[in-house]
C-alpha cells in the first residue's frame, strides 16, 4: 500500500494516470505535438513534486487504434498488436520529455521489448514509485481485444493504487452528450452502480467492472486546464468522481 508519510496535503498519494493517445495530438495533425507533450508533461512533475505515486497509463488512438483498424479492413487481432506498439512510441515520448524535466521516469511494456522497455513486473514497478520515480505502462494488457482502459484498472488494482485519473477532453460525465444537447447535465460524484443503471459511458465494461470489483474510484476530468491534474490529486472539486 502507499505509504502514509507521503504528502499530507495529498488526497490521492498512488495514482493511475489514464491518459488518451488523442490527447497527445493536441489540436495539429502530427500525431505528437511537442507544445502538448510538454503541458502534460508539466502536470505529471506538478504532482510528482508534490510526493504522489505516478503510475500513467497512455493509449495509442493518436497512431494507431486497433477498432479503427478493423473498418479498414485489418485483422482485430493483428490491429490491437498495431496499437499495443504506438502505445510504446508514446510511452516513450513522455518518458524521454519527463527525463529532461529531471524526473525519474521507467517504461514497463506488457510485450517483451528488452532493448526499449522494462517487463512489467508488479513488485518492480511497486519498487519504481517507493524510489520517486514515474512508472509508464505501455504495450496495453499484451493481449488483444484490451482497451487501454481495462489496463488502467488492471494495474490500479495490481498496485492498489488509491484512484484512477481519467484524463479527457470534457469536463466530466454528463447523463447525454454535451456537445449534442445543451440541457445535458453534469455530475459532479456517481456511484458504480448508477452509472451501469444509466448506461453512462465511463469505461469499456470489462475496464469498469474490474473497477467495482476491487473497488477503485475512477475521476474523470479535463485535462485542458494547466493544472487540473494537481486539483485533482489534491481532492478539489473537479470533473465527475465515480465510486461505490
Amino acid at each position: 500500500m502507499p505509504p502514509k508519510s507521503a504528502t499530507a496535503t495529498v488526497k490521492y498519494q498512488r495514482v493511475v494516470l489514464k491518459l488518451s493517445g488523442e490527447v497527445l495530438r493536441g489540436k495539429g495533425t502530427e500525431p505528437i505535438d511537442a507544445a502538448t507533450l510538454e503541458r502534460m508533461c508539466e502536470q505529471v512533475k506538478e504532482i510528482h513534486d508534490l510526493g504522489c505515486q505516478v503510475c500513467v497509463v497512455i493509449g495509442g488512438g493518436n497512431i494507431f487504434r486497433g477498432l479503427q483498424g478493423a473498418k479498414r479492413g485489418v485483422d482485430r487481432t493483428t490491429g490491437d498488436y498495431m496499437g499495443m506498439l504506438a502505445t510504446v512510441i508514446n510511452g516513450l515520448a513522455i518518458m524521454d520529455c519527463l527525463e529532461k524535466m529531471g524526473v525519474k521516469t521507467r517504461v514497463q511494456s506488457a510485450i517483451p521489448m528488452n532493448q526499449i522497455a522494462e517487463p512489467f513486473i508488479m513488485r518492480r514497478a511497486m519498487r519504481h514509485l517507493e524510489k520517486k520515480r514515474v512508472v509508464i505502462f505501455v504495450a496495453g494488457t499484451g493481449n488483444p481485444y484490451f482497451s487501454t482502459d481495462t489496463t488502467a484498472a488492471l494495474r490500479a488494482s495490481e498496485l492498489h493504487a488509491d484512484i484512477i485519473m481519467k484524463a479527457t477532453k470534457v469536463d466530466g460525465i454528463y447523463d447525454k452528450d454535451p456537445k449534442k444537447h445543451a440541457d445535458a447535465v453534469k455530475y459532479d460524484e456517481l456511484t458504480f452502480v448508477d452509472a451501469l443503471r444509466q448506461r453512462l459511458n465511463v469505461m469499456d465494461s470489462t475496464a469498469f467492472s474490474l473497477c467495482l470489483d476491487n473497488n477503485v474510484p475512477i475521476l474523470v476530468f479535463n485535462l485542458d486546464d494547466s493544472h487540473a491534474i494537481r486539483k485533482a490529486v489534491m481532492g478539489e472539486k473537479i470533473g465527475t468522481l465515480v465510486h461505490n
